[in-house]
């Protein structure tokens, strides 16, 4: 079953074919012209997420993504020798480097691009891609998807870590699988889908 969650400060808009579908959230028949009114709900915080049920999903995601500006971005779950994952820190949570696609690039060179600028670290070769990510955030009275390419990436590197601070990150270093567990409670709902 195909099925796109896109989230607004955490609470997801879920699109399924799955009439079925197992949540929470109220379920609606998939109206475009229903989509605006459910982000506002979400953002004024009268709703806590939706489910859209759609009987076409490559048809209902493409509606769904005209409603917005679409930004493309890449980004990577980094493990070092000892298996533990980079971790960046700003905007009071934690986060894995990630960035915009700059025109040519491809998601892969954009991601390692990302994570290098970001984090200051050499020596990354990407193992395999992960899920993509999607969420909607607020700029310049728009809405904006972004949609996040992610891979996972491995490296041996053992220099000091930069963060971007213009970026405005504030911390960045490896945690291991206890410390990520605690990072994952002050983190995004799309990050810990990478979990």
């Amino acid at each position: 079953m195909q099925m796109y969650k896109v989230f607004i400060n955490d609470c997801p808009i879920i699109l399924t074919t799955d009439k079925n579908f197992l949540t929470n959230f109220k379920k609606v028949i998939f109206r475009e012209n229903d989509i605006l009114d459910f982000v506002n709900k979400i953002y004024a915080e009268k709703l806590q997420g939706i489910c859209l049920v759609c009987n076409n999903i490559d048809d209902c995601w493409s509606k769904f993504q005209a409603v917005f500006k679409v930004q493309k971005a890449a980004g990577g779950k980094v493990l070092n020798l000892k298996n533990e994952t980079l971790f960046i820190y700003r905007f009071n949570k934690w986060d894995l480097p990630k960035g915009k696609i700059e025109k040519g690039e491809s998601h892969k060179e954009a991601a390692i691009r990302e994570v290098e600028e970001e984090c200051g670290i050499e020596n990354l070769s990407v193992q395999n891609k992960l899920e993509t990510t999607y969420h909607i955030f607020e700029h310049n009275n728009n809405y904006i998807l972004k949609i996040t390419y992610w891979f996972l990436m491995t490296s041996n590197y053992l220099g000091e870590l930069t963060p971007q601070t213009e970026e405005g990150i504030e911390i960045v270093t490896f945690l291991n699988e206890i410390e990520t567990k605690k990072a994952l409670d002050c983190t995004y709902e799309n990050i810990k889908l990478l979990f």
